[in-house]
């Protein structure tokens, strides 16, 4: 098969903020390392890694405590060394220390840059907030550290982009040099306050994008026929994939998921289907520009 057939499959292990003592969601070295192995078995080539604090009882939270970290990727090299490390990066306000401080320490091969602000919200049925408003700020200047700091340490950004306006702007960060090689992008679809779960938004994106990109599709939120159909839409297109207990809980069955490795699975199946095949830890570096 012909390296235009193949796909790179990512496995988003587990999310910000998902509590473990509801989800099975792997936070410990151990569980994230069993996670890792179990998705890599199934046909993922890259892990997108968000890591939680380690302290009793705190798993549900996010941390960048460099020991923590450390020890999480540590676990996951030593149990898949070939496996692609992408970092998350997301925070809120100016303080970018602690993923800065990780990705010096740490050098993934590629890392998430959220290309734009958005409102994140969520309504209920009653018309009350689901949370309080936040606001996710990626101001240029703040995506402009980010990027220097993956440019001074050879990590690819992956941009993530929760609207159309960030994907375009993407083309603007090329076009100001602020940073170099081929964009890589997510569409980050199904955020209540963001681009809606919808096949049809995905030939307006991709026209949207400079010669030579590479793109993948986040598909979260609820409602499992959205999700499960976007994938197969944007594998027709020439996209890449992504699931994971970060994304969806739910399998094309309707079932719920009891780990990362089934999810990879049935998008693996639905990879298939389409006359292509997941591609492996180097064809994935070499798709996506990786010099390891």
């Amino acid at each position: 098969m012909s390296k235009s057939n193949r796909v790179v499959v990512t496995c988003a292990l587990t999310g910000l903020l998902t509590d473990p003592a509801k989800f099975n969601v792997p936070v410990t070295p151990a569980e994230m390392a069993d996670a890792a192995e179990q998705s890599y078995n199934a046909g993922a080539a890259v892990l997108h890694c968000h890591f939680r604090d380690q302290r009793e009882g705190m798993g549900a939270f996010p941390t960048w405590d460099i020991q923590s970290v450390g020890d999480i990727l540590a676990a996951i090299r030593q149990r898949v060394p070939d496996i692609v490390i992408c970092m998350s990066t997301g925070v809120l306000g100016d303080d970018i220390s602690g993923p800065v401080g990780c990705l010096e320490a740490f050098k993934p091969e590629i890392a998430a840059c959220n290309a734009g602000s958005i409102n994140y919200l969520k309504i209920r049925k009653d018309g009350n907030w689901a949370w309080p408003p936040a606001l996710f700020d990626n101001p240029v200047e703040k995506v402009k550290q980010f990027l220097e700091v993956m440019g001074a340490h050879n990590i690819t950004p992956e941009f993530e982009c929760f609207d159309t306006g960030i994907v375009r702007s993407v083309g603007m960060f090329k076009a100001n040099a602020m940073f170099e090689g081929e964009p890589h992008l997510s569409f980050v679809m199904g955020v209540d306050s963001g681009m809606p779960a919808n096949p049809d938004l995905l030939p307006i994106l991709k026209a949207e994008l400079l010669p030579g990109s590479r793109w993948q599709v986040i598909a979260t939120g609820p409602g499992r026929e959205k999700v499960w159909n976007l994938h197969r839409r944007c594998l027709e297109l020439g996209g890449d994939v992504r699931t994971g207990l970060e994304d969806t809980f739910y399998l094309p069955n309707g079932e719920r998921a009891t780990d990362n490795a089934q999810l990879v699975e049935a998008l693996v199946k639905i990879v298939r289907e389409v006359g292509k095949e997941p591609a492996s830890t180097a064809e994935a570096r070499e798709m996506l520009g990786i010099e390891r």
